[in-house]
């Protein structure tokens, strides 16, 4: 009944990986009890949160479960996919889910990130509700309490050390076993879509369609160039988000991994990492931006440190991302 545990206190904080990977193995196995897509879920998020943590490795349920929820509405709206094991039954998020765009009258076309702020909101605290009851000690359960700690009241994760090291390392493994186990089980319960289809559909459930309000924040302290290439930028439709360490890897929005650059540049670079002689201009960007107060005050910049944005850059290279990019014009590295 680990399921239903509203705290949970760490058993072992010290694991190998390899007993850290027959964890992992076995969440993925039929051997853990599956009857919905939740637990595939959660680990998503935690892989998609894993830079959202603060100094303790402390992850606030509000971040995680946005995620959660994101995942959770294309999944279920846009692409309307059954979430539970049951003939003519529903996962409890996905009836929540529903009951949301029937009573608000949205569209299945619509993705999470097309909803009002407030709208986003309402789900989140909808989904973290009933993801209390039955979500955070499924997992906990299933590593004998050694992936983190929880408080369903405080509403807190700690992820155990040896755990965030091993997620880091391995963090695109992990994504891609989450995704394939996900699009799996999905095409059990689903009488429309193969798993290579399903497995399309589950890769990009968690894509944000637009970046323009992080635009509208790092324009107030855009010098008119690009980051990279240092080129004028003369249009607003010539500017672009990038993300600085490929969103393939990072899977989320941070204003301190983010900068505009033109559109050759971001088209050019598009999945690869900059060399590193950007890595410590984007932390003098960072540093200077913090200077002022409305910076300093963002959820994203609370848990910034020039030490994560590096050990970032290190993982996303262990992770496969070896393929330097460099701006075709400024200068030669």
């Amino acid at each position: 009944m680990s399921h239903k545990l509203q705290i949970g206190e760490m058993r072992a904080e010290y694991l190998t990986d390899k007993e850290i990977w027959a964890h992992f193995n076995y969440i993925f196995s039929t051997k853990s009890r599956n009857s919905t897509t939740y637990k595939f879920v959660l680990i998503k998020s935690l892989i998609e949160n894993l830079y959202n943590v603060n100094e303790k490795l402390e992850l606030q349920y509000d971040a995680l479960f946005n995620s959660f929820s994101v995942i959770y509405w294309n999944l279920v709206i846009h692409h309307q996919l059954n979430q539970i094991n049951m003939v003519g039954k529903m996962s409890e998020v996905q009836r929540i889910l529903l009951d949301v765009q029937n009573t608000h009258q949205i569209p299945d076309t619509f993705v999470f990130d097309k909803l009002s702020n407030e709208l986003q909101v309402l789900i989140v605290n909808k989904v973290k509700k009933k993801c209390k009851l039955n979500v955070m000690g499924a997992i906990y359960g299933d590593t004998g309490g050694t992936i983190y700690d929880f408080d369903n009241k405080k509403e807190v994760l700690r992820i155990n050390p040896a755990f965030y090291s091993f997620m880091q390392r391995f963090q695109r493994v992990l994504k891609y076993l989450s995704n394939y186990h996900l699009a799996l089980f999905l095409e059990k319960f689903n009488e429309h879509g193969d798993s290579a289809n399903l497995l399309l559909k589950v890769e990009n459930v968690s894509k944000r369609s637009s970046l323009d309000p992080f635009y509208q924040v790092l324009a107030s302290y855009f010098d008119g160039t690009c980051f990279y290439c240092g080129k004028k930028i003369k249009k607003k439709e010539q500017a672009h988000v990038d993300h600085f360490i490929p969103w393939s890897f990072v899977q989320s929005d941070q204003l301190w991994n983010l900068v505009i650059a033109c559109s050759v540049c971001n088209l050019s670079k598009s999945d690869k990492l900059a060399n590193n002689i950007f890595l410590e201009e984007l932390i003098d960007r960072n540093e200077q931006i913090l200077t002022h107060s409305m910076i300093i005050g963002r959820e994203d910049m609370k848990i910034y440190e020039k030490k994560k944005l590096v050990e970032l850059y290190q993982y996303s290279y262990d992770n496969g991302y070896t393929d330097f990019w460099v701006p075709r014009r400024k200068f030669s590295l």
